[in-house]
């Protein structure tokens, strides 16, 4: 049996999230099934994390065994024919030792998208967040600081989750401006369910002059749900890149 892993790319608007589901396409499910096909043997992968219905990767990485009946490089070609147009894989290696894309994991870029407009934008809805007012950037940017660091981010996770340890560490966090649209970019060692949509759902309440930027320490001590309970929606939020080296993160970094 040989450990291989791969990174796909994939537009998650037609899909309902990554993980296998009951009677729901997902994206897991989708890649399984041509794998099984292809390889002529029962194929399961494991990712490197969740993501929810309608969110999308740049650099999302799963891992699986299987006996190789072709050249790596041969079965990225033929599964990339056999795939959906909204999903491809974009590299592939193979491990010398057992390699699990979930467990190995030391860290993740997401990217949040955003169009601020009065009227919203059929053809930008898929991948960016719509918001209909100006926000003011400048109470944005001095929020940033504040979710930086090792600290307990129970306050942006959702409902649902059965985590118990909710201590994280956030590396980075960067907000660009763009003709096109606003970007939050941010690193971790890892992150709660819906916590980025979570924390952009509060930056947009902070540059709509709804939290004062240095609330937001107290927020993240105290727990507040109430202050936090605004979350940006799936379409903007795509997961870019998932870290398996402490090198990778801090060439990020710089």
């Amino acid at each position: 049996m040989q450990s291989i892993s791969m990174i796909v790319k994939y537009d998650g608007s037609a899909y309902f999230g990554w993980q296998r589901q009951q009677n729901q396409m997902s994206v897991q499910a989708v890649i399984e099934a041509k794998l099984t096909s292809i390889l002529k043997q029962n194929i399961v992968i494991h990712g490197s994390g969740r993501t929810d219905a309608r969110v999308h990767a740049l650099g999302q990485c799963f891992s699986f065994e299987a006996h190789l009946i072709m050249p790596l490089d041969n079965l990225v070609m033929v599964l990339n024919r056999c795939l959906p147009d909204d999903i491809v894989i974009i590299h592939a290696t193979e491990h010398d030792t057992p390699f699990h894309a979930r467990y190995q994991a030391l860290g993740k870029t997401y990217v949040y998208k955003i169009y601020m407009d009065p009227l919203r934008d059929p053809f930008r809805d898929k991948y960016m967040f719509h918001v209909p007012y100006d926000l003011d950037l400048k109470r944005i940017e001095k929020a940033l600081p504040s979710f930086l660091g090792e600290q307990d981010f129970k306050v942006f996770m959702a409902s649902g989750s059965q985590t118990t340890n909710t201590i994280r560490t956030i590396y980075k966090l960067e907000m660009n401006k763009t003709s096109e649209c606003l970007t939050f970019t941010i690193t971790g060692n890892g992150f709660l369910y819906k916590m980025v949509r979570s924390i952009v759902g509060t930056l947009i309440q902070v540059g709509r002059g709804k939290i004062c930027p240095n609330e937001i320490p107290t927020i993240i001590q105290t727990g507040n749900r109430q202050r936090v309970k605004y979350t940006a929606g799936a379409n903007g939020l795509y997961l870019s890149q998932v870290y398996y080296h402490l090198e990778e993160i801090e060439k990020n970094m710089q």
